[in-house]
């Protein structure tokens, strides 16, 4: 007998995933009732479209607001997405908001790499080569580019491990709802307000 996928998978699929009523009873199918590859599967192909999304324009979005508890630090984010429809749903405006919680948790200095001044970045080699000195060239290379990759994990926000799940970053999580939701999604800028801060 072969497989058919209740509405009540399909539903917690959907749920879990954001993803449409037919691509998830697709999923199911496909993983002939195997829950977990289903997901996989959905969030997998998710990840695929970003790439083809990235030249898109997204103009519409949200402005989230998040108050960390004793109303100490907040945070403003601005992120945006192709239509109103996918800035009305949940999914977007859950993404939002934990965007908005991490800033207030973390350090964040820059949203990309490529916000990174060049004099910045080429301070930060100055100091790490001179830690490394009498090392061979080739090591030392080496070591400037693995302090490097950890100073963008500390310091950038889509490099970030994401605080919910830090198994994933900020950058792969953005990735993740823009395979669910099926549109361009960019953070576009934020501001971290500190109180008796600069």
């Amino acid at each position: 007998m072969s497989y058919k996928p209740s509405a009540v998978e399909i539903k917690r699929l959907r749920d879990e995933t954001g993803a449409g009523m037919l691509d998830c009873r697709a999923a199911l199918l496909t993983a002939n009732g195997d829950y977990d590859a289903a997901k996989k599967n959905l969030l997998d192909q998710g990840l695929s479209k970003v790439a083809k999304k990235a030249e898109r324009a997204a103009n519409e979005g949200l402005v989230g607001s998040y108050i960390h508890v004793g109303g100490k630090i907040g945070v403003l984010v601005e992120i945006n997405c192709e239509t109103d429809f996918v800035a009305r749903n949940e999914r977007f405006a859950e993404l939002v908001n934990d965007i908005a919680m991490h800033i207030a948790a973390m350090p964040v200095k820059y949203r990309s790499r490529d916000q990174v001044p060049e004099e910045e970045l080429e301070a930060l080699r100055a100091e790490f080569s001179k830690a490394a000195e009498g090392k061979p060239p080739g090591i030392v290379e080496k070591i400037v580019a693995g302090k490097i990759n950890k100073w963008y994990e500390e310091n950038v926000l889509l490099d970030q491990p994401f605080i919910k799940n830090d198994d994933q970053t900020v950058g792969e999580l953005v990735a993740s709802v823009v395979g669910v939701l099926g549109e361009k999604i960019e953070v576009r800028r934020f501001a971290k307000f500190t109180l008796g801060g600069a």
